[in-house]
């Protein structure tokens, strides 16, 4: 066999973390030293036994090329806690996030997510990092012969399969919702979506009945987590209340009238000067490699107000050394924007806004030439051109596809009475 080779990391002191500044979450250490041996140490424990990189591998691992370190993470740590406890140079950390600039997926990670780590163990040098989402979503960031990274987004589409939820009322609604086989985020949603039909604290009573066309993800056989509702009926004392999901991403009721406060397409008062737009397949000037520009940017003034294109809820503010100050905003239904660059933030994390609402001064904050507003418009977690994309601004469905949605809506009706 092997021999296992031992180091002793003290716990790392809290001030030197927070000179680090990139709070995330708490992470379980799992280094593989064999398909059939794996250590794990908790990392919020004082001298915890991590395992060496020195750790001689069996030529079956490096065929297979297996991680040296695996992380579940956990809530409570930050991510540049575990390139210290990996010995792992913050200046690797620094390249892994310019390279991400584009991308800002180190910044959506989530408890249960998995962060592997391929690491030089005489140089202490990180030679890729995988961020695994779920089972069919993954990026890859893997250092290159000038010590810069490149990024690999990495989706399988596996196969969707439809599911149709049916329940009843008994006590709330997602009490009910959820004793039905819903999720919290099925919940979350619904009730946003349809929360200018009905009161859902007030005007459901026992016995009214609520049906949901899912569709989910599976990748071999196991779900990924991802899925999305296709039609909601609910039944109040006789009367219908319907949302349907049309092909340009937007929800409607069953006359075609859209159920979703429309957009704007520009995150400033007037119609500013656009310097640089989305380009998804630029290539950098020096390297030649595709480096895409996400969103768009606008030429202002610092302190140019910055407003939210659409109704949401803020969930994310971060000072990036890249980004700058910067917010997310989740609109619901898979949409969420981004405003980067910011001199002043004038919301907080949970805060509500509505569309046309100040919630930034523009600057130059993070690395930039220049000041300006960088907006982004992601759809699904893809990001997409904020001035092309498909978003809801009309009231209804165009005429040109109503026959489209009609047959759609009797396809999705036809199947929840077949489970009632």
């Amino acid at each position: 066999m092997y021999e296992k080779k031992n180091k002793i990391f003290s716990r790392l002191s809290t001030s030197v973390l927070s000179l680090m500044g990139l709070s995330l979450v708490t992470v379980a250490i799992s280094v593989n030293l064999s398909q059939d041996v794996t250590h794990i140490v908790p990392l919020n424990l004082s001298d915890a036994v991590l395992p060496s990189l020195s750790t001689p591998k069996l030529a079956t691992e490096k065929q297979i090329n297996l991680p040296d370190y695996e992380y579940t993470v956990q809530l409570g740590d930050s991510l540049s806690q575990i390139f210290i406890k990996l010995g792992i140079s913050y200046d690797d950390l620094l390249s892994v996030m310019e390279t991400d600039l584009n991308h800002l997926r180190i910044d959506t990670l989530q408890p249960n997510n998995i962060l592997q780590f391929w690491v030089d163990g005489s140089k202490k040098r990180l030679d890729k990092l995988e961020l695994i989402f779920n089972v069919a979503q993954k990026v890859v960031y893997r250092r290159l012969h000038d010590d810069s990274y490149e990024f690999t987004d990495v989706n399988i589409i596996g196969e969707w399969i439809q599911n149709v939820t049916v329940g009843s009322i008994e006590g709330s609604f997602s009490v009910s919702a959820l004793n039905a086989g819903l999720s919290y985020n099925d919940v979350h949603s619904i009730t946003n979506l349809l929360k200018n039909k009905i009161n859902f604290s007030r005007d459901l009573r026992v016995g009214d009945k609520f049906e949901v066309v899912h569709s989910e993800q599976f990748i071999a056989g196991q779900t990924s987590g991802q899925s999305e509702m296709q039609a909601i009926r609910i039944q109040r004392h006789g009367v219908l209340i319907t949302a349907y999901l049309h092909t340009d991403g937007n929800y409607y009721d069953k006359y075609g009238d859209s159920l979703q406060r429309a957009f704007q397409r520009h995150p400033t008062i007037g119609k500013e000067h656009i310097s640089s737009g989305f380009n998804a397949k630029r290539k950098h000037p020096v390297t030649g490699r595709i480096s895409p520009h996400n969103g768009t940017d606008y030429a202002v003034q610092i302190g140019t107000p910055v407003i939210s294109t659409g109704d949401g809820v803020i969930v994310m503010i971060r000072d990036h050394p890249y980004a700058g100050k910067y917010i997310v905003i989740d609109h619901g239904n898979q949409y969420r924007t981004r405003y980067l660059h910011n001199s002043k933030i004038l919301v907080r994390k949970g805060q509500r806004v509505i569309r046309g609402q100040r919630i930034a001064l523009s600057g130059r904050s993070g690395r930039v030439t220049g000041p300006h507003i960088h907006y982004e418009l992601l759809i699904r977690g893809k990001a997409v051109n904020a001035m092309t994309a498909k978003i809801p601004m009309a009231t209804s469905v165009p005429r040109t596809e109503r026959s489209a949605f009609a047959k759609a809506v009797t396809m999705y009706d036809k199947m929840m009475f077949a489970k009632l």
